[in-house]
Parts: C-alpha cells; sequence; structure tokens
C-alpha cells in the first residue's frame, strides 16, 4: 500500500507544524526574534533555570540549546552566571529586553491561533486540542520507552 500525503499523519502534522512556525516567524521578526526564541522564553518567562532544564523542558538536544542560548545572549535576550548550587553550570535568565518584548511574543501567539483555530467550531476546537493533546501523549510515553 503506498503511503500517501493526505493520510500520513506523520506528514500532516509536520506539515501543519512548519506552516505554523513560518506564520509565527512573520510576527516575531519584526520584534527582532525568531520561533526558535519561544523554548527560552517559555523556559524563563518565571524566572532562570540551568541550561539542562530549559533543554528538558523545550524537548531539544543539549547542543541545540546551547547554540540557540549563545544566539540569544549575543542577541542581549539573556545572560548567564554561575549556579551556586552546581559550580559545573550556570543559570540563564531573560533580560529586561528580552521581558519587554513578552507582550509581543504573546500577541504573536495569540494571533497565529486565533488564525488557525477561528477555522474550526468551538466544538472542533476542543476536539482537536484534545486529540492533538493525546497524540503527543503517546509519542511522549514511547520516547521515555526502553529500546530494544
Amino acid at each position: 500500500m503506498p503511503l500517501l500525503r493526505e493520510t500520513s499523519v506523520g506528514y500532516l502534522t509536520n506539515w501543519a507544524g512548519r506552516l505554523l512556525v513560518r506564520e509565527l516567524d512573520r510576527h516575531l521578526s519584526p520584534i527582532g526574534l525568531s520561533p526558535a526564541h519561544m523554548p527560552v522564553l517559555l523556559a524563563l518567562e518565571h524566572g532562570e533555570a540551568t541550561q539542562k532544564e530549559i533543554a528538558e523542558r523545550a524537548s531539544v538536544k543539549q547542543e541545540t540549546m546551547t547554540a540557540t542560548l549563545n544566539r540569544m545572549e549575543r542577541d542581549g535576550l539573556v545572560s548567564r552566571r554561575p549556579n551556586p548550587d552546581d559550580g559545573r553550570s550556570m543559570l540563564v535568565a531573560l533580560t529586561p529586553l528580552a521581558r519587554e518584548k513578552l507582550p509581543e511574543v504573546e500577541a504573536a501567539a495569540l494571533a497565529v491561533n486565533t488564525l488557525v483555530l477561528e477555522q474550526l467550531t468551538p466544538g472542533e476546537r476542543r476536539q482537536f486540542l484534545d486529540l492533538l493533546g493525546r497524540v503527543i501523549g503517546v509519542l511522549e510515553a514511547q520516547d521515555d520507552a526502553p529500546r530494544r
């Protein structure tokens, strides 16, 4: 049986994800941010954290997080300081510049969510989000499952 794009869950969710990221980028680029900044902004909006904690919250590899944080530090969006509880790690925090941008980031995310969800009825929105959550749950459980 041939794999058809229109019935491939992986293809369709990946395509939708890429389109969502492009739309979010259109909203964030005027304020000097990119979608890659979102996991860090979300992880740090309530306080500082270690790079490892941020990477775990964002479900990305340490190397990817290192590169993102290096760019954000270069752009004045995050600062780092030694972790007083663990001399081997640094605590990362949002700078005042990044905090000033948080309302615009929230507005950008809301605009993209509204664009997508306004196409659905209220019941469809609840169902869509519920089903998406269930799919994510299944895949996260597989990610945690022991490998053979």
